[in-house]
């Protein structure tokens, strides 16, 4: 029996962990023992949680579980976003020439952020480019907003579409995958936490899957963690 904790970035992560990664997981005796909102801050002994903005408090504590946790059944992984990463993130100067290439450039940093925890247990996740791409895996789910939505999920397929994985939908301030999606459906944008992970799960962890390689290739190391 592995133990796995996640780290999320905010509550729409933390709620699809628990909703969705959670009983997958323990179907391959991984079994997700906590999901925690990531750290920003820490302020006066108190740490403040959710956004990951900063990397320093977010690694602070980090290593502070790794320390608590000894064990080697006992593993520790992320769910952060590549849009709008903390600026001081490991190799972010570096991993700029690899602007093109989106992929490589989230495993650079992913393997970035590996050495700087330097804890084999350690499995770093960053989302191409945010949560909401998962969406795109098919935007039919959107029906469950607004059942008189033909258009607006035209819109989006379309979008989609243009792109051989949803995870290459890019990361401009109007552009990422979030806000695409409320410029079609704002109500999406009032209650993201909420709708996000209900979305997610009528989607299917496969249908995801199979159009999310970088997802896929994370979730499949996950439930293999028990084998290795």
């Amino acid at each position: 029996m592995m133990r796995l904790y996640l780290f999320a970035e905010g509550q729409t992560e933390q709620t699809f962990a628990d909703n969705l990664l959670k009983l997958y997981l323990a179907q391959h005796s991984v079994f997700m023992d906590k999901i925690i909102l990531i750290a920003h801050a820490r302020k006066k002994g108190h740490v403040h949680r959710g956004g990951g903005r900063k990397y320093e408090p977010m690694k602070d504590d980090i290593l502070r579980f790794l320390k608590q946790e000894k064990g080697s059944k006992v593993f520790f992984t992320t769910m952060i976003d590549l849009y709008a990463i903390a600026p001081d993130f490991p190799g972010l100067a570096e991993a700029e020439s690899l602007r093109q290439n989106p992929v490589q450039r989230v495993e650079f940093l992913e393997q970035r952020f590996a050495e700087d925890i330097s804890d084999p247990r350690f499995i770093p996740y960053i989302q191409l480019h945010e949560y909401e791409a998962y969406l795109f895996a098919d935007p039919t789910c959107f029906e469950y907003l607004d059942a008189h939505c033909t258009k607006e999920i035209e819109a989006l397929n379309a979008i989609a579409n243009q792109y051989e994985t949803p995870e290459l939908i890019n990361d401009g301030q109007q552009t990422a995958p979030s806000k695409r999606i409320i410029a079609k459906f704002p109500d999406y944008g009032k209650a993201k936490s909420a709708f996000g992970p209900q979305l997610a799960e009528l989607i299917g962890l496969e249908v995801i899957r199979s159009r999310c390689p970088h997802f896929n290739t994370w979730l499949s190391r996950l439930e293999s963690l028990n084998h290795s």
